[in-house]
C-alpha cells in the first residue's frame, strides 16, 4: 500500500515537471483561424498571406495560428464567413455593402446582419486588358467580342456588369460572356481563346503582367464617359481611378488607363470572439510598416484611411484596438 502510494506520489511529481520545463507560451492553446482571399495571383491572396506571415510569426504573442485558403473571391467569403466555414474574408467594399444591405446575391437571403467589418486596404481598380488585334478601343467595342467577365461570385463580375449597365450593354446578349476564375484570364487571352477579360485588382499584379508579356500584345481599355461617371455618383462604393501604367511597361500603353475603383476590406462575423478579432487587428496595425513592405500596392496604406469605406458595423473587438490608440475616441 505505502509503495503503491510512493509511486503514484512520485509519478505526479513527475508529470509536474515535464509539464512545468515546457515553456509557457507552448502551454497556452493557440486559437486556430483561416482567412478567405482570392486567386493566388491576386493581391487578396497576398493580403491574406500578409497577415497570416506577421500573426503566425508572433504566434506566442497573439496565441493565434492562421491559413489562408484561395477563394472564388468576395460573395464566397461573406457567404463562408456568415457560415462559419471562415473566421474572416478580403471582400471588396461593394460587396460588402451590398451584403449588408441585401442587395444583388444576397437579394433572396436578406441583409447579413452578422456581418462585420475590421478594416480596409488598398484600393481596386477594374481592368479591361483586351489583344491588339481584337478592335476593341473603348468599351463599347466589347459589343459581339469574347470576353471574361469573372467566375460567379467574384468581384470582377458584378463589376464588370454594373458598367455594362450603367453603358446600356446587355452582357448576356450584346457579346459572349466567359465566366472563368482570374487567374485563368492570362493565359486564355494570350493563347487567343478570348478577346478580352475584367479583372478587380491592385496592382502591380502577377495575372496582368502575365497577360501583358505574353506572346499576343495587349493593352488596358479605358473605362470612362459620362455612363461611368453616372455609376459612380450613383453608387458610394465606386471612385474614379486608373491603371498605373508604370508596373507593365509591355503593354501597349504609354499612359495611365482611367478605371474606376472599389477598396479591398476585412471582415468577419460578429460570432467570432472579441479577443481574436482583437489580436489579428492588433496584429495588423501594430505591424503595418512589415504590411506595407510585403507587397508595392501597400504602400500607401495610412492608419486612418483604413477605417474608410466600411459598411458593415465594425467588430467590437477591432473597435476596442482602435479606441485604446486613438483611432476612434
Amino acid at each position: 500500500m505505502k509503495k503503491s502510494l510512493f509511486f503514484t506520489i512520485a509519478l505526479l511529481f513527475g508529470f509536474v515537471f515535464i509539464f512545468s520545463s515546457i515553456p509557457i507560451e507552448a502551454q497556452a492553446k493557440s486559437t486556430f483561424v483561416t482567412i478567405g482571399t482570392g486567386g493566388v495571383t491576386g493581391v487578396y491572396y497576398v493580403v491574406g498571406g500578409a497577415i497570416g506571415k506577421i500573426v503566425n510569426q508572433k504566434k506566442d504573442i497573439y496565441n493565434l495560428r492562421v491559413t489562408v485558403e484561395s477563394t472564388g473571391g468576395s460573395v464566397f467569403n461573406v457567404n463562408a464567413v456568415m457560415a462559419g466555414d471562415l473566421e474572416f474574408g478580403v471582400v471588396q467594399s461593394d460587396r460588402q455593402f451590398q451584403a449588408v444591405k441585401g442587395q444583388k446575391e444576397w437579394e433572396a437571403l436578406g441583409p447579413q446582419k452578422d456581418l462585420r467589418a475590421i478594416c480596409s486596404f488598398h484600393p481596386e481598380s477594374v481592368v479591361l486588358v483586351a489583344g491588339d488585334d481584337t478592335g476593341i478601343e473603348k468599351f463599347a467595342d466589347l459589343k459581339g467580342k469574347h470576353v471574361n467577365i469573372g467566375n460567379p461570385g467574384s468581384g470582377q463580375r458584378g463589376n464588370s456588369i454594373d458598367a455594362f449597365e450603367a453603358c446600356g450593354i446587355n452582357w448576356e446578349k450584346d457579346l459572349r460572356a466567359e465566366g472563368l476564375k482570374a487567374d485563368e484570364s492570362a493565359k486564355m487571352l494570350n493563347d487567343g481563346r478570348i478577346d478580352a477579360f475584367f479583372y478587380t485588382v491592385g496592382h502591380p499584379n502577377g495575372s496582368i503582367k502575365e497577360a501583358t508579356s505574353g506572346g499576343r500584345k495587349v493593352h488596358f481599355v479605358p473605362i470612362e464617359g459620362k455612363c461611368i461617371d453616372g455609376l459612380i455618383a450613383k453608387y458610394p462604393y465606386y471612385a474614379k481611378a486608373y491603371i498605373p501604367i508604370k508596373h507593365y511597361a509591355m503593354a501597349r500603353n504609354k499612359e495611365d488607363s482611367p478605371t474606376f475603383a472599389v477598396k479591398a476590406t476585412f471582415c468577419t462575423s460578429a460570432k467570432v470572439s472579441d479577443d481574436v478579432v482583437y489580436a489579428i487587428t492588433k496584429a495588423i496595425f501594430d505591424n503595418l510598416e512589415e504590411l506595407k513592405g510585403l507587397h508595392p500596392a501597400f504602400e500607401m496604406l495610412k492608419k486612418e484611411e483604413m477605417l474608410q469605406a466600411l459598411s458593415a458595423p465594425i467588430h467590437p473587438g477591432a473597435l476596442k484596438y482602435y479606441k485604446e490608440v486613438g483611432l476612434i475616441k
